[in-house]
């Protein structure tokens, strides 16, 4: 889950900053500011980018549907631990 100050961005935004430092010649950092986003944000942009198109389109899907699949397990993880501290609760209820 993110942070509530977590800005999010579309990905043609994400695809025009990576396109932008590699246009450009300048640094990540240098565009960064420009842009007014976090470094470290568009050095992973450009980062996945790069992996991405070492991989092929193909490896793309893989990451994402991991991605998803991350995501559903730790819904999951937090409802199953919900419900055991309410079996937890109601055990010391009646014991």
């Amino acid at each position: 889950m993110g942070s509530k100050y977590t800005k999010r961005y579309s990905e043609e935004y994400k695809r025009d900053a990576i396109e932008l430092v590699r246009s450009s010649g300048r640094t990540v950092t240098e565009v960064a500011r420009e842009l007014g986003i976090s470094s470290e944000s568009l050095r992973g942009w450009v980062k996945k980018a790069r992996a991405a198109q070492d991989a092929g389109p193909g490896a793309v899907r893989a990451a994402d549907d991991r991605d998803e699949e991350l995501k559903r397990l730790r819904k999951l993880t937090a409802e199953q631990a919900k419900t055991i501290e309410i079996l937890k609760r109601a055990t010391a209820f009646f014991a």
